[in-house]
């Protein structure tokens, strides 16, 4: 399946510019989830590989589990090299920002957030100190930071074939370009394309990307969206449909196996609401417990057979 997992088809347009080319070298400025609304993630499953950069611990974690071939650092990224205070917010991992207004926007749609202390260092500094070679896409989505991400790189030493920017403003959506386009175009690089959330800029010494990547949005439908295919074990048109059955019928079965630990993470994440709120957990010594362990088992595991 040709599938697309980002927002607005910013993975096919890489690609396009690409011409398809493996392998290649990436590095992605607040990379997010490693899979859902990831822009490199669909290059990685090709044979990319690269630095990405994402903040967020628990996103950063699944980048090991997940995308091993990676180099995942933590860090803010950022103008100047020491530290600075980072905005996590709740629940909607994707507003966490170092630019506190708009953390505080984020309490539109009901989260709050909460504020740290984070190293920070230049782009320049941590591409220096990882040895990528030749990159080919640098891609920065930073919620409101990606003028100070611009600033901290040599763009003598450091010249990514493509950069692309997210170019809008969280919640509100206003343009923002006006701040770090003059940066780029100073530095060599021509504006190609505008798909209304990012902008794309190709290296005036890159020719060939530059003929092939698009001046326009490409048609939505040129490829099918993770959106579209929803949640693997309900949804048979996803390409991980039989595997998703097959764990769950297999988490299922081994239920009165699990210990307390696990059966407890479990649930915390199954009892959370959209605020990352959950209800109480059952007492997991009780009888009453594991007999419901055993009633959702048994369905499972050979001691009672039914097909739906």
């Amino acid at each position: 399946m040709d599938l697309s997992y980002t927002q607005n088809m910013e993975d096919h347009h890489v690609w396009l510019a690409f011409g398809g080319r493996t392998p290649g070298t990436y590095v992605d400025v607040g990379a997010g989830h490693p899979v859902a609304d990831n822009v490199t993630f669909r290059l990685y499953e090709r044979g990319w590989r690269g630095l990405v950069i994402e903040p967020q611990a628990d996103l950063l974690a699944l980048y090991g589990r997940l995308r091993p071939r990676d180099v995942a650092l933590g860090t803010l990224v950022g103008a100047t090299d020491g530290e600075a205070a980072f905005h996590v917010v709740d629940r909607l991992h994707g507003f966490s920002t170092t630019i506190a207004a708009h953390a505080r926007q984020a309490g539109e749609f009901g989260a709050a957030f909460t504020t740290e202390r984070r190293p920070m260092a230049r782009l320049a500094t941590l591409l220096a100190a990882h040895d990528l070679g030749p990159i080919d896409l640098l891609k920065v989505d930073v919620e409101g930071g990606e003028a100070d991400v611009l600033a901290g790189n040599d763009w003598t030493r450091f010249r990514p074939k493509l950069v692309l920017v997210e170019a809008v403003a969280p919640v509100t959506n206003a343009p923002t370009h006006a701040a770090w386009e003059p940066l780029l175009l100073a530095a060599g690089y021509r504006f190609a394309l505008d798909d209304t959330l990012n902008r794309f800029y190709v290296a005036q010494e890159c020719p060939d990307v530059w003929e092939r990547m698009p001046r326009q949005r490409a048609d939505w439908h040129a490829v099918r969206h993770m959106y579209e295919i929803g949640r693997a074990p309900e949804n048979a048109l996803h390409p991980d449909h039989a595997l998703a059955k097959a764990l769950v019928r297999g988490f299922l079965a081994s239920l009165p196996w699990l210990d307390d630990a696990t059966l407890a993470a479990v649930l915390k994440r199954g009892l959370a609401d959209g605020r990352g709120e959950g209800a109480a957990l059952p007492d997991l010594g009780s009888e009453a417990f594991r007999f419901a362990l055993g009633r959702i088992a048994c369905g499972y595991d050979g001691g009672q057979i039914h097909e739906e």
